[in-house]
């Protein structure tokens, strides 16, 4: 481990802001100070983690074929829902709390924009995925097995290929991507099942899902996730000015189609949407056998609204804003639930199973949740959920800070990344005491929490390697801005009353980090913009006023009245 010792602290500027006025009032009073903590060299900016790979929908299950074949495509009928039974009223009454769409939203942070095929993935061929002689994309349980069409694989790939066909500059990689959307899309408009009014897309083999009670289905079956999602990939194929007007009146009804099944109850078949025992309304990735069942799976639901909000966004729909709506009160309402305190987060309200590989799925759900209504309980799940089970990305040359004195080190029981395993469920394999006469900073590839204990780094390089150092600022943090989460539209923090709280400006290269100290006589409010952790520590910062540019550690003040 390389030692590294500042040998002058940064100048520090020490500002009090007179009794309770806004951030923007005059600044009366300066000071020069120097800070107590272990001075950080400067850092590079601040890189989010990857995201996950989407979730395998089949992850877990078996697959297996059905004893009898479902009945081929339809070919003789024209592609428009049956008008006279289509829904025109919500399917039962259920919990709203006035959510409501956005309509400034940029085109990056609307749904799915986040998710481009790579073009080397345009014609993928992997273990469970592939392009038939047609360019559509099937699901084999093997690669010696027979090929299934997958609705919301088939759906998320499309929708993929339609972000990078808005962003691709050459022209002949653009038109393979349209093609390959437009190519998923006519196969579930002709594999589509018409009843009740609605257009559904059936899953062609039976799928049972061991460790998930009441998910064993015989074909065809039928999930939310697929029709809300189905719902997004129409809307955004017929908004395309690459389209004919032929091929957009398709799409605007097969989106249709797709919307009215979200307004049929289960009081028969198909269904998938219902609602719960205490009113809130469920659109269900796994419908459960009885009327009111179903894994009330907190992924599925989230990204099938997300066709709620194409729809509403494109039609200005009422009833597909009430669903959306109440879809939203019932993320809210049901977020503790989802919760698990200092840990994983649950898969689904039914079967509460922590899940580490859908966590971070669920962390951004939540904040586009809060870019499309503007509501701040959002972000605020979001930052929740981040603090409780961090990714345990961190970039290239990231370096923690080890204070001069004695430091507990630890070895822990994880995979060979040291990310955790569930096996092993990260015990502790050793521990040893090491000093150090001087500040030392120590390279690191992980950031993460450590199970029934905090949020730990693991030194990458040196004696040391493979050690953990246990995060408490000030006297070990990771350099920089890690983890960022930006807002829009931009919360409030509020500092309280005659409380000293101390703002940090990060070094921009001509000047070291920057300090002010501010008190007010009355709790003062600021809006701020973007989260992260900052130097071992979760910050805010402020987005206008006297203070731009400044964060401020969360744990000082109130975000958005909390």
């Amino acid at each position: 481990m390389a030692a590294d010792i500042r040998s002058a602290l940064d100048r520090r500027v020490f500002l009090h802001l007179a009794g309770g006025a806004a951030l923007g009032a005059a600044l009366t009073g300066t000071a020069d100070a120097a800070h107590s903590a272990p001075q950080a060299p400067a850092a590079p900016p601040a890189t989010e983690p990857p995201l996950p790979p989407l979730p395998d929908q089949l992850a877990g299950g078996v697959v297996t074929t059905p004893d009898a074949p479902l009945r081929p495509p339809r070919t003789n009928r024209a592609p428009a829902p049956d008008r006279g039974s289509v829904p025109a009223t919500l399917p039962f009454l259920f919990h709203t709390a006035g959510y409501r769409t956005r309509s400034d939203l940029p085109e990056s942070m609307q749904p799915w924009r986040d998710r481009p095929t790579a073009w080397a993935h345009v014609t993928p061929d992997g273990d469970h995925t592939y392009l038939d002689a047609s360019g559509v994309l099937k699901y084999r349980p093997r690669r010696t097995a027979a090929g299934y069409d997958q609705p919301v694989s088939q759906i998320q790939f499309a929708l993929g290929c339609l972000t990078s066909h808005r962003t691709e500059t050459d022209p002949s990689r653009r038109a393979l991507f349209l093609r390959r959307a437009k190519t998923q899309a006519q196969r579930l408009i002709d594999t589509r099942v018409e009843a009740r009014g609605a257009w559904y897309f059936p899953y062609p083999f039976d799928f049972t899902h061991p460790s998930h009670g009441g998910v064993s289905y015989r074909a065809p079956w039928y999930s939310g996730m697929a029709q809300g999602e189905a719902i997004s990939l129409f809307i955004q194929l017929a908004q395309l000015d690459a389209v004919t007007e032929q091929e957009r009146a398709l799409y605007r009804s097969a989106a249709d189609g797709a919307f009215a099944s979200l307004l049929r109850a289960d009081d028969a078949a198909p269904w998938v949407v219902n609602r719960d025992g205490d009113g809130y309304l469920w659109i269900q990735e796994y419908p459960g056998a009885e009327p009111g069942t179903g894994d009330c799976t907190y992924n599925g639901m989230i990204f099938a609204m997300f066709g709620l909000w194409d729809y509403v966004r494109a039609t200005g729909n009422t009833l597909a804003a009430q669903l959306y709506d109440g879809a939203c009160t019932t993320v809210d309402h049901h977020f503790p639930a989802l919760r698990n305190r200092r840990w994983a987060s649950y898969y689904c309200l039914t079967h509460r199973i922590p899940t580490p590989s859908y966590h971070q799925h669920h962390i951004n759900l939540f904040r586009q949740l809060h870019w499309q209504t503007g509501n701040p309980r959002f972000a605020h799940m979001s930052d929740v959920l981040t603090d409780d089970f961090p990714a345990g990305f961190v970039r290239a040359g990231s370096r923690a800070v080890l204070a001069a004195g004695t430091h507990t080190l630890y070895r822990y029981a994880t995979d060979a990344d040291g990310d955790f395993v569930a096996s092993e469920g990260d015990a502790e394999l050793a521990r040893k005491k090491v000093t150090f006469t001087r500040t030392t900073q120590a390279p690191v590839n992980r950031r993460r929490r450590i199970r029934g204990r905090g949020v730990a780094y693991r030194i990458a390089q040196g004696a040391y390697e493979g050690w953990w150092a246990g995060e408490a600022f000030p006297r070990v943090f990771l350099v920089g801005e890690h983890l960022p989460t930006t807002y829009r539209p931009a919360r409030t923090l509020t500092f309280p009353a005659d409380t000293l709280v101390t703002c940090y400006r990060p070094s921009t290269g001509r000047r070291g980090e920057r300090t002010r100290t501010v008190t007010f006589a009355k709790p003062s409010s600021a809006p701020f913009d973007r989260r992260a952790i900052v130097n071992g520590r979760p910050m805010c910062r402020i987005s206008t006023g006297a203070l731009t540019g400044y964060w401020v550690p969360a744990g000082k003040v109130a975000t958005d009245g909390r």
